[in-house]
């Protein structure tokens, strides 16, 4: 990178979380260092005719603390996580949103599916009372874009506004967009990030039917995300919202924010392969993490820790292990790689969001968080991720993981703040 594009650093200067393990980022970060699980039972509808039973809910949420009644009732759920979850980004960012220039603050979100339970619910309202008693804000509810328009709306950001939506990897396609669009001088700031609820009906049993979700751990649900362990046999759906705030560094220092870290870099590919299997040997997703260190000017034994894509899924965590060995050779068996799904299940378009703020937090606090059920390890899964217990160590550069049903790839690069740091 040249010129201006080099002289614009992003860092990141505020984050919020709804999830299922804690609806603020200290919460959140301590039940992943612990391990506690945020999977059980579904508790929306019921699952009893469904082959898979176990979720990963958001827990504790109250819309009330964030919005009026008023409000809620003309929300999909995806939509109110994504507006509290700006709430506290822009909370713990410390912005003073009335001294900025809003036109030079924008959103890019990233949702994989949108309202699909308030469509579902309007489905049945038609079909079973008749079209009158279908909502008037039903559309608004379930089309992904005001996911960012709301944010825009309710907080005054005048910048660039869209919604990236590439199944699982959405939230990671928005956070490298607003990473570029603040390097080209296009925006200050960007609030970016994911949202995203499919826990309902129609969604589950779509799922089920393509066999895509574990079924083997109903009656443990803990146990039931296992990714790279050799019982693992499906993902676990997910949900929630996760936000960060990404703003040029000479903004940031001018109003004295405080930074967690510097993003790097970004690299994007597709598989050009399947609709929901990796390319061969993980191709592709090997070339995201090469564009990704080629961006940022890293190199590979630079690396010290992989917050990876980690689903659970038989064809994709051997894929992943084996993009791994192919960016990173020898220093592979070096790496520290964990999967936050483990935890929080997989809350698709979300899931790259969720994982950044684990991400962040590793390089703010030198601790990584455990990937859960690494009891009985695949040979060919025969890297270090990060078993079971969490660790003590100190990461100075990382990379993110994402990739989407579709052949899509994502990955971000992070790193701690250097102010002298040699771009």
């Amino acid at each position: 990178m040249k010129g201006d594009l080099v002289d614009r650093r992003v860092v990141i200067t505020g984050m919020g979380i709804i999830s299922p393990v804690g609806n603020d980022i200290e919460t959140y970060w301590e039940n992943l260092l612990e391990g506690r699980s945020g999977i059980g039972r579904v508790t929306k509808f019921d699952v009893s005719p469904y082959p898979t039973k176990v979720a990963a809910e958001v827990n504790g949420f109250e819309p009330l603390d964030y919005l009026e009644r008023k409000e809620i009732r003309r929300l999909d759920s995806h939509q109110q996580y994504v507006l509290a979850a700006t709430q506290e980004a822009i909370k713990d960012s410390q912005m003073e949103v009335s001294k900025l220039d809003l036109w030079r603050v924008g959103v890019i979100v990233g949702t994989g599916i949108g309202g699909i339970t308030s469509f579902e619910e309007a489905v049945i309202a038609r079909v079973s009372r008749g079209p009158e008693k279908v909502s008037p804000f039903a559309v608004m509810m379930t089309i992904p874009d005001l996911a960012a328009g709301y944010i825009s709306m309710r907080f005054g950001f005048r910048g660039i506004n869209y919604v990236a939506s590439s199944a699982c990897a959405s939230a990671s396609h928005a956070m490298g967009e607003s990473f570029w669009a603040i390097k080209r001088n296009e925006a200050d700031m960007m609030l970016t990030g994911g949202t995203e609820n499919a826990i309902c009906p129609v969604g589950w049993a779509s799922f089920c039917a393509s066999r895509a979700m574990s079924t083997h751990f109903n009656d443990d649900p803990p146990m039931s995300s296992r990714p790279f362990d050799k019982k693992r046999d499906g993902f676990v759906m997910g949900e929630g919202s996760a936000i960060l705030a990404f703003e040029e560094l000479k903004h940031a220092l001018a109003r004295g924010a405080k930074i967690y870290a510097e993003v790097l870099g970004v690299g994007n590919s597709a598989d050009a392969y399947h609709i929901t299997a990796p390319s061969p040997n993980g191709e592709g997703a090997a070339k995201a993490m090469e564009l990704a260190l080629k961006s940022a000017g890293v190199k590979p034994e630079e690396v010290d820790y992989i917050n990876s894509h980690g689903t659970a899924t038989i064809l994709g965590d051997v894929a992943e292990t084996q993009a791994i060995k192919t960016v990173f050779g020898e220093h592979a068996l070096k790496l520290a790689i964990n999967s936050t799904k483990s935890i929080i299940g997989h809350p698709l378009g979300a899931a790259g969001a969720m994982e950044m703020v684990a991400t962040v937090k590793s390089i703010e606090t030198g601790w990584l968080h455990p990937t859960l059920n690494q009891d009985f390890p695949d040979p060919e899964c025969d890297l270090d991720y990060v078993p079971n217990l969490k660790r003590r160590q100190k990461v100075d550069i990382a990379l993110s993981n994402s990739f989407g049903f579709g052949g899509h790839n994502v990955c971000l690069v992070v790193g701690r703040y250097e102010p002298n740091r040699d771009l």
